[in-house]
This record gives C-alpha cells, sequence and structure tokens, in this order.
C-alpha cells in the first residue's frame, strides 16, 4: 500500500510538472515579456495557470476516465481496456494518453473523439509555439542574439519536432520529464536566493494597495 502511495506520487508529481511546468522556469520567460509597472501583479497572473491547466482541466479529464467506465488493463498485451458493467467496450492500445482519454468520452458521446481531435492538435500547436519562443530566448541569451543563431536554433527545433512525432509516445515522454526535471532542479535551487526579493516585492505591493497608492480595477 505504502509503495503504491509513493509510486501514485511520483506519477502524480512527474505528470503534474509536465502539464503545468510549475517550478520549471519556463514562466517567467513568457511573462518577462509583459510590460508591467508591477512585476508581482505577474506572480498572482502565474498562479492560475496550474489551477486551470491542472486542477481543473486534468481533474475532468481523469474524472470522465474513472467515473464513465471501469478501467482494466488487459494481462496479455498490458493495455488498459474500458469495459461497462462488466463487458469489454473499447480495447485502448498503448497504455494511456489521448487513446484512453478518446475511448471513455466517445462511450458517452460517440461524436465526442473529432472535438477531441482538434483540440488536441490545438494544445500540440500551441505548445509547440510557446517552447520555441522558450528556448528561443534561452538560446539567444547563452549564443547571443542575432540571425545566425536565431535560424540554427529554428533549424535545430523543427528536426526535433520530426523526432518526436516519428518515435513512440514513451520515449518523447521520459525524455521530456528528464529535461523538466533537469530544469526543475537548477530553478527550484535558485527561487530560493530570490525568496526575500519575492517576499519584499509582496510585501511592498500589498502596502501600498492596502494604502491606496494602487487603485483596484472595481470596473
Amino acid at each position: 500500500m505504502v509503495g503504491g502511495f509513493v509510486g501514485a506520487l511520483i506519477q502524480g508529481f512527474k505528470r503534474a510538472a509536465f502539464s503545468n511546468e510549475a517550478g520549471v522556469g519556463s514562466a517567467a520567460i513568457a511573462h518577462s515579456a509583459v510590460k508591467t509597472k508591477e512585476p508581482i501583479t505577474e506572480g498572482f497572473v502565474s498562479l492560475l495557470e496550474p489551477l486551470i491547466d491542472t486542477v481543473v482541466i486534468c481533474t475532468m479529464t481523469a474524472l470522465v476516465i474513472i467515473i464513465s467506465q471501469q478501467l482494466i488493463i488487459d494481462e496479455a498485451t498490458g493495455n488498459y481496456m474500458l469495459n461497462e458493467a462488466g463487458t469489454a467496450i473499447a480495447t485502448v492500445d498503448g497504455n494511456g494518453g489521448v487513446a484512453l482519454t478518446s475511448a471513455a468520452f466517445e462511450s458517452a458521446i460517440g461524436w465526442f473523439p473529432l472535438v477531441l481531435v482538434v483540440a488536441v492538435v490545438l494544445f500540440a500547436f500551441s505548445t509547440m509555439i510557446s517552447w520555441s519562443y522558450s528556448g528561443l530566448k534561452a538560446w539567444t541569451y547563452l549564443f547571443g542574439e542575432s540571425k545566425m543563431t536565431e535560424l540554427i536554433f529554428k533549424i535545430i527545433f523543427c528536426i526535433f519536432i520530426v523526432i518526436g512525432a516519428a518515435a513512440s509516445l514513451g520515449p518523447v515522454i521520459d525524455f521530456s520529464d528528464a529535461a523538466i526535471f533537469a530544469m526543475a532542479v537548477v530553478n527550484i535551487f535558485c527561487l530560493y536566493f530570490l525568496m526575500k526579493v519575492v517576499r519584499a516585492e509582496l510585501t511592498s505591493y500589498s502596502a501600498r494597495l492596502k494604502s491606496g497608492e494602487i487603485r483596484k480595477f472595481t470596473h
């Protein structure tokens, strides 16, 4: 029981970090592009990202899979199967992911997999755009801003898109987990040194907001 609990906890942390990127450091790259007189407000905005992405969307998806059907594992293939009233209605190739979600939704709404396809394509495309921007900013910070360095990064990024699309899901997820873990170790370590700065900014902002120096948006 303890081993199962710890295993589920570790897997949950891995998928949560993959979903919302909290503590990885990529959010700071995106929020740094915002023009604002109060940087601490971007911290409040960034708090909504894990809430909406992981707590709301991922929880809703998990509840659909758990509640709509009975989930079992085919011992012969190791694949997930969706059962209803003890009768198999769908076998999901692979070990979950989009196929498992699509089968769960399809059991209740027959046309929903078409909607899910559109959503997955949009999510994948937006993810590529956001990660390309974050990666480009990190790349130019290390090697300088020029058309040549940007072109080199874009070529490397496009090559990895092809590799990622051609590879199986398991190795891609494992590589992503390893890369995110490496980023998180460095980022979280540095956050402890910046903690006093963030606390001072938050205290200053709260005091000025309470005194009326900063007006609340009421309309």
